[in-house]
């Protein structure tokens, strides 16, 4: 019977995966979203591949050119080619964005963990003060820890990460409340296991998917924090190329060159939406 059921697993698993496989087929938008994804993806971890452009050069001669075949996004007023920034820009940005994802799942889980595995006042007291940093608009917040730390892309990931710590801490909470209740939970208790085994063993296992998927949700909401922060001039300084501050960069020739200024933001809105449309479909699955 081991043997028959052993031999019965490799097939059920191809079948659960193809069934995985077509219900994605079937969703053109995640499809494309996650193509986007990749896309950027690959911007800012291979940005030579995608483009011959140099990020930095530029030609003053060929200032504002329109997009075109040579430069699919134009150029800039130091005839820059907006298209090679844009990709060069993506390391800066992404980079930023899983910083301050990392910095809020880590301590908010932590946060969240704490107050609710321990209870009583402890929950109490750490609640009240979630709720303040809850009070606070995030991108508020976070201009406010920038401009105590100073103006940098790392500062501006801490700040953004900082800012997010609350909304971590309140999901992990409410799932952790819901663990210790399962009746597995107590039947380790009942088995002389100690609150230090059954935290790790049971609670914060299955206490952790809703958590990722809301860390999916961050990274769209943090690109546009670190985007936010640079187009307000909190980040990485000229000539560095970060998609914030590509669209300040244009924001002044809107009227005359809208290419310079719009081009990098709809590049910036459709990796937003596009982690979104992911981050969505992760929380279904986790339902």
């Amino acid at each position: 019977m081991t043997a028959l059921a052993t031999g019965w697993a490799g097939p059920a698993r191809i079948r659960a995966h193809s069934r995985r496989l077509g219900d994605l087929i079937r969703q053109p938008v995640l499809v494309l979203s996650w193509i986007v994804v990749l896309i950027v993806i690959g911007w800012a971890l291979f940005p030579s591949v995608f483009t011959d452009h140099s990020p930095f050069a530029g030609d003053t001669t060929a200032s504002f050119v329109p997009p075109s075949a040579e430069h699919w996004f134009g150029t800039d007023r130091l005839g820059r080619d907006l298209f090679a920034r844009s990709v060069y820009g993506a390391r800066t940005t992404l980079t930023a964005t899983l910083l301050a994802v990392l910095i809020a799942f880590g301590l908010g889980a932590v946060v969240g963990l704490s107050a609710g595995f321990a209870g009583g006042l402890v929950d109490t007291a750490i609640m009240r003060v979630v709720d303040v940093f809850l009070a606070i608009p995030s991108l508020l917040l976070a201009m406010v820890i920038v401009s105590v730390l100073g103006y940098s892309t790392n500062n501006i990931a801490l700040a953004v990460g900082i800012s997010s710590i609350a909304s971590f801490a309140r999901v992990m909470r409410a799932q952790v409340l819901t663990v210790v209740n399962q009746d597995y939970v107590r039947a380790a208790y009942g088995l002389g296991v100690g609150r230090l085994g059954v935290m790790v063993r049971h609670v914060v296992p299955n206490s952790l998917s809703s958590v990722i998927a809301l860390a999916a949700l961050e990274v769209g909401t943090g690109v546009l924090a670190v985007a936010s922060l640079g187009f307000l001039g909190y980040g990485a300084p000229p000539p560095q190329p970060e998609w914030g501050l590509l669209v300040a960069e244009g924001r002044d020739y809107v009227a005359v060159h809208p290419w310079a200024s719009i081009l990098p933001g709809l590049a910036l809105a459709v990796v937003v939406i596009a982690t979104h449309r992911i981050s969505t479909s992760l929380r279904k699955e986790n339902r």
